[in-house]
Formats: C-alpha cells, sequence, structure tokens
C-alpha cells in the first residue's frame, strides 16, 4: 500500500493552502443549524463547524493570525506537530492564552507531514459552553515535500456531540450525556449527501473531535482500508468493516467504491445514530432511501495494524516511567479528581527527560473509566496492549487505555521543552488528569 504520500489529494473545496500569505482565524459566537430549523449556540471558528481545513507544506514556514471573539480567553492547539512550547497551543507549557478582543501570532515550521488537526485547548469544568463541547475544531493536513499520490477523492469526517448534560454515575462521577451527534456540523439528512462514482478509490480521514465520546464507525456495503492511524503510516494497512475512535484520535482509510446505491455511512451503536451521527453516501445516478446494515459486534484492534514481536527495553535502550492512573470522586456536586502516580494536575510530579533518550511509559489504568491519552509535540510508537502480544511500527499521539488494563508506549525526546501529557477527555482533562515533561 502506497505511505505518506498517499495521504494527499487534489485540494477539496473549502480548504486553504497555506504559502507566503497568512492564514486568518476568527474565534466568535456561532449559530450552528444542525438539522433544517434547528440551531445550536455555540463557538466556532471563521463562522463553521467544523473549521476550514488548512493545508501546509512540510518544513515551509507559516504564519496564522487568530483574533478572539468569543467572550472568554482563548487558545489554539495545533495537534499532533513538532512544535515549540511557546506556540504549540497548551498554557501549561508556557504559550500564552488569547485575551478577549485580541489577536495573537502564531508563526511555525510544520512537521510532521499527515493528517493533524487544531482545536481549543482551554478548562471547561463544569460549563457544557466552552473547551471541545463547542465547534472549535478544525482539520490540517500538512503535505510532505514530495510530490503526493493522488486518489479520485478525498473526504473529511469530524464527528462531534452536542448539548450535553451532567449526569452521576454509579460511582458518583459526574459524565456529559449528549442529545445531539453530528458528523460535519450536521446530524444524518440534512444538508447534501456525499457524492462519489462507481470504481472510485475514496480516501476518507475521519476524526473524532468529540470533547468525551468514543465513536464506532461503520459504512454499509463498504470495507475500510487503514493505511494511518493519527496521520502516520501503519506498517500493516488492514481492511476492517469499522473504525473505532476515542477523543481526538484520527484515522485514514481507502474506501473502494464497488457497490452502487445510496448508503449510510455513520455510528454502530443505535442511540447514537438516532442523536443524528451518519451521513448519506451517495453514487452518480442511483436514487432511493439509504440503506443501512446494522452491524451485530463491535469490532477494533490496534495491533492489527503493527508488526507482532517482542521488544525489550533493553534492545531499545528505553528508560522506563510508570504512570499510574486512578480517580477519587468528590461527591456531592463537587469537582471529581483524577490522578496521575497520586496526584491531580497542577500537583502532579513534572518529570525530567533527557535530550535524545528513549523512554517507555508504562500506562497503569486502576480507574474504571477509560482514558483517551495524548502526548504533545512527539510522536509514540505502541509496544503492548493489555496482555496481547507486543508490537511495532504503530505511530500515535493519542491512544485509549482501557479501564483496568495497562499499555505501554515508546518515544524518543527529540523535541526539547516543556511537554504536556493528559487525558483528552474533557471532563477527565479538567479533573486533573495532567502532567508535565521538562528536558534536562
Amino acid at each position: 500500500m502506497a505511505g505518506m504520500a498517499a495521504l494527499s489529494a487534489a485540494l477539496p473545496v473549502g480548504a486553504e493552502l497555506l504559502s507566503e500569505a497568512d492564514a486568518k482565524i476568527d474565534i466568535a459566537p456561532y449559530s450552528l443549524e444542525v438539522s433544517r430549523g434547528r440551531f445550536l449556540k455555540t463557538i466556532a471558528y471563521n463562522q463553521q463547524v467544523p473549521g476550514a481545513l488548512l493545508r501546509m507544506q512540510e518544513g515551509r514556514p507559516v504564519t496564522i493570525d487568530v483574533t478572539n471573539h468569543s467572550g472568554n480567553d482563548e487558545i489554539v492547539h495545533w495537534h499532533g506537530m513538532f512544535l515549540p512550547p511557546e506556540v504549540d497551543g497548551a498554557m501549561e507549557e508556557g504559550t500564552p492564552h488569547i485575551a478577549k478582543g485580541a489577536t495573537t501570532r502564531y508563526t511555525f515550521t510544520p512537521s510532521p507531514a499527515g493528517f493533524r488537526w487544531y482545536h481549543t485547548h482551554t478548562f471547561a469544568g463544569r460549563d457544557l459552553n466552552k473547551g471541545q463541547y463547542t465547534g472549535q475544531h478544525g482539520f490540517l493536513m500538512i503535505e510532505p515535500r514530495e510530490n503526493p499520490a493522488r486518489y479520485d477523492q478525498e473526504i473529511f469526517l469530524a464527528l462531534h456531540d452536542w448539548r450535553g448534560s451532567l449526569l452521576a454515575s454509579d460511582d458518583g462521577s459526574m459524565n456529559p450525556v449528549y442529545d445531539i451527534s453530528t458528523i460535519n456540523g450536521r446530524t444524518m439528512g440534512f444538508g447534501e449527501p456525499l457524492r462519489v462514482k462507481q470504481g472510485q478509490r475514496v480516501l476518507f480521514h475521519v476524526l473524532n473531535s468529540s470533547a468525551t465520546e468514543v465513536h464506532w464507525i461503520s459504512f454499509a456495503g463498504h470495507s475500510f482500508h487503514v493505511i494511518a492511524l493519527d496521520g502516520n503510516e501503519v506498517p500493516n494497512p488492514a481492511t476492517v468493516s469499522m473504525l473505532r475512535l476515542a477523543p481526538a484520535e484520527r484515522v485514514s482509510a481507502v474506501v473502494e467504491m464497488n457497490n452502487p446505491g445510496v448508503w449510510t455511512l455513520g455510528e454502530v451503536r443505535k442511540h447514537v445514530m438516532a442523536a443524528g451521527m451518519g451521513v448519506v453516501v451517495e453514487y452518480a445516478g442511483a436514487q432511493g432511501k439509504p440503506r443501512w446494515d446494522q452491524p451485530n459486534d463491535l469490532v477494533w484492534d490496534y495491533l492489527q495494524f503493527g508488526t507482532t514481536v517482542a521488544v525489550s527495553v533493553a534492545e531499545t535502550g528505553a528508560v522506563e516511567i510508570p504512570l499510574v492512573f486512578e480517580s477519587k470522586f468528590a461527591g456531592h456536586g463537587a469537582m471529581d479528581r483524577f490522578t496521575i502516580n497520586g496526584k491531580s494536575f497542577p500537583d502532579t510530579e513534572t518529570i525530567a527527560l533527557t535530550h535524545d533518550q528513549r523512554y517507555r511509559l508504562i500506562f497503569r489504568n486502576k480507574s474504571t473509566d477509560d482514558h483517551p491519552v495524548h502526548l504533545h509535540r512527539h510522536t509514540f510508537e505502541l509496544r503492548r496492549i493489555a496482555d496481547q502480544p507486543q508490537t511495532r511500527g504503530i505511530l500515535k499521539d493519542v491512544v485509549l487505555v482501557a479501564g483496568g488494563t495497562e499499555v505501554e508506549v515508546e518515544f524518543t525526546a527529540s523535541h526539547p521543552g516543556l511537554t504536556l501529557f493528559h487525558c483528552h477527555q474533557q471532563n477527565h482533562m479538567d479533573d486533573g488528569f495532567m502532567m508535565l515533561f521538562r528536558y534536562v
């Protein structure tokens, strides 16, 4: 299968190719029409959800001006990129907030090539109209230096959940629930379908921009041939019946358009599909009601995309860093707390890294919650998931650590500066699930 060069295609409508000219992002209140006559008040980029697809050339410096008309201090995180901490987009690393009414200029050199994204990185707490609960997310594609290979069509899809409320679970924790779920800001059947032609090879880039929810996506009558995870080429591309994406994860997959008709692409779980998370895919000349084939099971395995091989820390020269995840529920409406090695941010330990040293992070999740953990400014390699065989070659920046399990990843400390590590579930991050690495 083609490598990272295969992740690019002809510039889609609505994309913006960044060169010497500045790009501009305006953060402001927006009324999003999710279905005919049904509007949600949110915060968005440039009066659209998702924000504009930005294309950058790997290694070519860019300048982006961001103006904040949201009414609150804001910040933009350039997720999945190797950037200095002062522009990465996390206050904890030292990137300044954008004050109300102010404009901030971000100047950086994009790297690495692949499917990235940009989004807010602010505290929301119990306010479900802030942070990742809003429409502040957009697609970001960094083109490789070499001439890209091309597919017949390239489609970007963002999964998102809206208008939540907080409910107490059996263990006393407070978790958001939602009554609207969308793809690219619209519910199933609203707006134009995705139009394809028989014989096309369509490259889908799927992003889960939800603040808290894992999503399972199937395409009736078709299969996904996964070629990249989090924008990084996988060593063993594989064909699957569905995709699973935790918050902030991305999957790039090719679909062979070999089954003419009108079909549904959407969430496998019935209640989420009923909340709107679906889109019609229509072949040229086809008519009729969209067809949906309900899968019987939820199926996903990271390791099918890697190479199974035992890898010891002695072989890689990695220094082990154990990180234990636990939860402490306050109850009675108080903020819950999540801990890393017994402490919640900002009291978590700041762990020292040596430049160019290899490290193996051992995630031990002793809580009952699943945690999609994200390491800023670096890419890590999956090594072990629960009791499954060890693996090599799967490069990511987010991995879902299921409740009560262990996951091991390795990375090289090659980007000096403060580096944030956190759960990408907004309520978990707000409840203390963050820590910093620092270089010495």
